[in-house]
């Protein structure tokens, strides 16, 4: 089955075309991005397997235009994979929020789109500009049935407990106040993934993933299940990251904008877009940046990733008290599979966990490896994560399901 994956993003679209022969088997024929969608000029960056990339300038006015774009460059005789846009047989779309409505992926109809503009309310930079890509591909690939993967539907087996906050209960049943995590998607595949790869049997298991990037997340993941995870009612709360301050004292959103005289439009962009590694480091929001930073000496690099790093040691040791005990623990993501330094300084914390750090096997990028010793008590491993091939496959089990 042929399926095209899409990202969409306020003024950006990424998509993936894969050929999917089953769960395991399928050929990535070719991926891309839009970028600057509604501004003066926009640009299509297209690469289909083993042919030459495409860069295109273009007037792309809305994501409608951006998926003409897509498929144009699909077809194209020289640069695409395609003979005809009726060998897209599905379309996947990551969809970031999906509120308490959705537990899991999700035929897209008439009705499920309603509930997602519902939903918009918990993710206006997000769900508006998913339902965008959804709507354009109505318009464009009419009778070509879309699935909607959601990054919160994982979460929704937490307990109670877990998911609740200490605030007036009306306020959960008013306006749905309550912890919904997020990177759900790649949570569920590095967990499963991770079991795997390292010989556990995921229905009996304790598994503590890291997605650790620009955005990050650390899950608890119990019988294949997530029990608890540190993002909550947005993306904001939890880890420090790169533009987002990740847990504080909720009195000091208060104190600071009655002592700058901030609007809360303005104090939301201070903690979602000038905090995290930017706002204490002064230095940049890339982790990459840091490190060549703290490599030269600057003390606030330096600061800026042992904070980042203590944090994952201390939600690594709540989530292994909470499940007590853990099988193994995943590194995913742009930093958490690129970063050795950081992976070591975590598990070199961890040794009363019985984790012995393979330092050899640890220096790598990107590929899949046991990074703890043989004897360890605790298996630690980087995983590589694949968000859109987990969209793929729900698309695909629930369009051959639905026929």
């Amino acid at each position: 089955m042929i399926i095209l994956v899409l990202n969409c993003g306020s003024s950006s679209l990424k998509y993936q075309l894969l050929d999917m022969k089953n769960e395991e088997v399928y050929d990535l024929l070719a991926k891309g991005i839009v970028e600057r969608i509604g501004m003066e000029t926009g640009c299509l960056k297209h690469q289909a397997t083993g042919k030459e990339k495409l860069v295109k300038e273009m007037p792309i006015e809305d994501h409608t235009v951006g998926i003409r774009a897509v498929m144009d460059a699909l077809l194209d005789k020289e640069y695409g994979v395609l003979s005809t846009l009726e060998d897209i047989e599905a379309v996947g779309h990551r969809v970031v929020h999906g509120a308490e409505e959705f537990v899991c992926s999700q035929l897209i109809t008439d009705k499920v789109v309603a509930q997602l503009e519902k939903c918009s309310v918990f993710a206006p930079l997000h769900n508006p500009a998913n339902l965008l890509g959804i709507k354009a591909v109505t318009e464009v690939l009419p009778t070509v049935p879309q699935v909607g993967v959601f990054d919160t539907a994982f979460h929704q087996t937490m307990p109670s407990y877990a998911y609740m906050y200490a605030l007036p209960y009306e306020y959960y049943e008013k306006y749905g106040i309550r912890r919904y995590g997020f990177h759900g998607t790649s949570h569920r595949y590095v967990s499963a993934k991770g079991a795997k790869f390292a010989g556990l049997d995921i229905e009996n298991s304790k598994i503590i993933t890291c997605h650790l990037g620009n955005g990050s997340s650390i899950a608890a993941v119990m019988n294949g299940k997530s029990i608890d995870t540190s993002m909550g009612f947005t993306p904001l709360e939890g880890l420090t990251m790169g533009t987002r301050c990740g847990s504080i004292d909720p009195e000091i959103v208060t104190y600071i904008q009655e002592k700058e005289g901030l609007s809360p439009a303005e104090i939301s962009n201070i903690l979602n877009k000038k905090s995290g590694f930017l706002g204490l480091s002064c230095i940049s929001s890339d982790a990459r940046d840091l490190d060549d930073a703290a490599n030269e000496g600057a003390p606030k690099a330096k600061l800026t990733l042992k904070k980042l790093t203590y944090e994952i040691i201390k939600y690594i040791g709540a989530y292994t008290a909470a499940m007590n005990g853990v099988d193994l623990i995943v590194f995913t993501g742009g930093i958490g599979e690129n970063n050795s330094r950081l992976r070591r300084r975590v598990c070199e914390n961890l040794s009363y966990l019985g984790l012995t750090f393979d330092y050899d096997a640890n220096v790598v990028r990107g590929v899949d490896t046991i990074i703890s010793a043989p004897d360890s008590k605790v298996k630690v491993a980087l995983i590589t994560t694949n968000e859109e091939l987990m969209i793929a496959r729900d698309t695909m089990n629930i369009v051959q399901n639905e026929e």
